[in-house]
């Protein structure tokens, strides 16, 4: 497998990642990404950049995308025309929903308008009991019925969700038989097939977002995939999903909700991999791009996964990484609230019109434009010179819109708009972090993004965090991580059990049944036997807590004896969350989870055979702003270009590094060094020793 092509759509720009698996290289490009069609500017850049490197299309071998269309859809209500059947007596759970509120004192907080209206939710007769058993038989005659009328309604998607089909989901399955037999076009998402486990309102919420997005991406992907067959490239594209990993278009086209973060899921995926290459095994990931910052944390190389998210308001029943996302890109707005205080977000100018210092048309003050007025941007282009940048349209809309309106000079504004958008993040880490048990103290922090490299010397200092990686390429690190992922599918069953003997059984037949749908779909997937893997995991609680904990197993500790291994796990994990566990409480086993993962070729990142232990000079200089230090001012800063650095190089700041897909500036008390990897390593609080490169 000789080319590798990486695809991650932003909101701003697309990324390409190019990879020469046979000699090591790796080629970067960015092209403006087409919100209204993300394929063109996919298609687009994939044929620039093979273009430039005299490719031809039939030689790439391999192709993934990190897609945003989903995401996109909910955003903007233009999911299908969907319609719910569900057990009679439920019609109304979508909007009753649960009793957690999120703004406990807001009384005119507004919930999101649910994706299927009350006229398009239909009530059937048909009963199971807990335990699976059927109450009631499913009337076959008001379902065929309720089936017409969406025929004469003309839906194009119908979700399936009956009480307790996790269990049981006979009365699903003749459903679905029914709907495509009497109308066969029309999409079909099923619970039992798409989160078989207990809570119903996450369960019919997640039903339901799948079945709104199927024919949006049934459609998008097939066109994805016509387009780059018609140009010549022989194989299938791979999609990311939220968890991380990647499937094949079929299955992401019947599981769309998988994908509803895969973009950002990319970039933790390539920082996962990176801790396998440095000794920082503890990450916490910043990926600012023009519209927004991610962030994620890594213990000891493994990303953090949550078992239910919210997406657009509407909780998702799916393993996605833990990301968090805040409107804080190099295309959020400052603006003036009601009372004449500074903000700024999260409203993006995004890549159409973009910043006034693009010269697209923007006329709002962003990110961006503060950091061409206080010299930090290269006044004579980015994008390794493809972009020019209008400074005086940036200083324009500062002065329009911020200055004029309150007694600041265009420095003190656009410092201040650097100040805010870098404490709004920096809450940020601290939510995924502090919130959570860990010290920022503790990590690394891995910046990438084409905002990343401007702010992540402010952040870390912020928090203490003692040193900042910057990999090779940071404004394409995820299309990048789409080439070192692998195929991955997440299976759950639910039944509550105690520990015990007769449990076991019980749970050894979950287990194997969910293997074996596992090795059914890597199969599928053309993985060899040799390339497979199994991860278990079971949720666990003490009786009577309304949320689990998931605790990792090994098919050697479902025994009698093995079984207190697990336990014994399950009290030091509820210790470290929540700072006690009661040893003596009585606990219950209630998901059973399967990981299958199916590994694929990685694209490869060579390491320097030999070191140049220098202080680098640099090629320019230039006067920076600089208000994060004690004495604000300008500062005569040296500019270096990152394609001149080598291994074991260093760099005493101030200093800005500037590359094709970002810039990187280094506080006056930081400085850096080029690790083997060719990652900045920046040290926060002061010199960069040899042995810490």
């Amino acid at each position: 497998m000789r080319y590798m092509v990486g695809v991650d759509v932003g909101g701003t720009f697309t990324d390409v990642t190019l990879v020469d698996s046979d000699k090591g290289s790796i080629k970067n490009h960015k092209v403006p990404s087409t919100p209204k069609d993300p394929s063109h500017a996919i298609m687009t850049g994939i044929e620039q950049i093979l273009g430039m490197n005299s490719i031809p299309f039939n030689e790439v071998e391999y192709l993934a995308h990190g897609t945003t269309v989903a995401t996109n859809a909910l955003i903007e209500r233009k999911g299908a025309k969907t319609a719910l059947i569900v057990t009679k007596g439920f019609r109304d759970l979508l909007e009753i929903a649960r009793q957690t509120r999120p703004h406990l004192y807001d009384l005119f907080k507004e919930k999101p308008e649910t994706v299927i209206p009350g006229d398009l939710r239909f009530e059937v007769e048909e009963r199971l009991y807990a335990d699976g058993s059927v109450r009631t038989p499913i009337n076959i005659n008001e379902l065929r019925k309720i089936i017409e009328h969406l025929k004469e309604k003309e839906v194009t998607s119908i979700a399936v969700c009956f009480l307790f089909s996790f269990n049981n989901p006979i009365h699903e399955k003749v459903a679905v038989e029914e709907i495509k037999r009497l109308f066969p076009e029309v999409y079909v998402s099923a619970s039992h097939q798409i989160v078989p486990e207990f809570r119903e309102y996450p369960r019919i919420s997640t039903t339901s977002l799948n079945a709104y997005l199927g024919p949006v991406m049934k459609t998008y992907m097939e066109n994805f995939q016509n387009s780059v067959h018609s140009v010549g490239i022989p194989v299938d594209p791979y999609i990311t999903q939220s968890n991380g990993g990647i499937i094949s278009i079929q299955e992401s086209v019947s599981s769309p909700v998988r994908t509803a973060v895969s973009g950002p899921a990319a970039g933790v995926v390539a920082a996962s991999h990176l801790s396998e290459l440095t000794d920082h095994r503890n990450l916490i990931t910043f990926d600012m791009g023009g519209t927004s910052a991610d962030f994620s944390l890594i213990e000891n190389g493994e990303p953090k996964v949550s078992m239910e998210r919210e997406v657009e308001g509407f909780p998702a029943r799916i393993q996605m990484l833990d990301i968090y996302t805040y409107g804080a890109g190099g295309g959020s707005i400052a603006w003036l609230d009601a009372g004449g205080a500074l903000k700024v977000g999260p409203e993006s100018a995004g890549s159409t019109p973009g910043p006034a210092a693009y010269g697209r048309g923007g006329t709002l003050p962003t990110v961006t434009d503060a950091n061409v007025v206080l010299g930090r941007l290269n006044p004579n282009g980015i994008l390794g010179g493809r972009m020019d940048l209008d400074v005086e349209a940036s200083k324009r809309v500062i002065q329009e819109h911020i200055c004029d309106k309150t007694n600041l000079s265009l420095v003190e504004a656009a410092s201040g708009i650097l100040s805010i958008v870098n404490a709004n993040m920096t809450r940020g880490v601290r939510l995924i972090s502090v919130e959570k048990g860990h010290s920022p103290s503790d990590f690394a922090l891995v910046s990438f993004g084409g905002g990343g490299g401007l702010h992540c010397g402010a952040l870390a200092k912020a928090l203490n965090i003692p040193h900042v990686i910057v990999p090779p390429s940071p404004g394409t690190f995820c299309s990048l991580g789409l080439l070192v992922t692998d195929i991955r599918r997440d299976y759950v069953r639910t039944e509550l059990l105690e520990p015990g003997e007769d449990s076991l059984i019980t749970i050894r037949q979950h287990f194997e049944s969910m293997e074996v749908e596992g090795t059914q779909l890597l199969a599928k997937e053309n993985v060899h036997p040799s390339k497979r893997s199994f991860s278990l995991d079971i949720d666990v609680r003490f009786v009577g807590q309304n949320y689990e904990l998931s605790v990792p197993v090994q098919w050697e500790e479902l025994t009698s004896d093995g079984v207190q291994h697990i336990i014994s796990r399950f009290h030091k994990i509820h210790e470290k969350n929540y700072g006690y566990s009661d040893k003596e409480g009585k606990i219950e086993f209630v998901n059973y989870r399967v990981t299958a993962f199916g590994e694929l070729p990685k694209a490869p990142l060579v390491k320097a055979n030999q070191e140049d232990n220098r202080l680098v000079e640099a090629v320019s200089h230039r006067d920076v702003y600089f208000s994060e230090v004690n004495k604000p001012g300008y500062y005569k800063t040296g500019i270096y270009n990152r394609s001149d650095l080598n291994a074991g190089n260093r760099i005493q700041g101030p200093a800005i590094i500037e590359q094709m897909d970002t810039t990187i500036l280094i506080l006056p008390s930081q400085s850096a060094v080029i690790d083997p990897y060719q990652n900045l390593i920046i040290n926060t609080f002061g010199e960069v020793k040899k042995n810490e490169a």
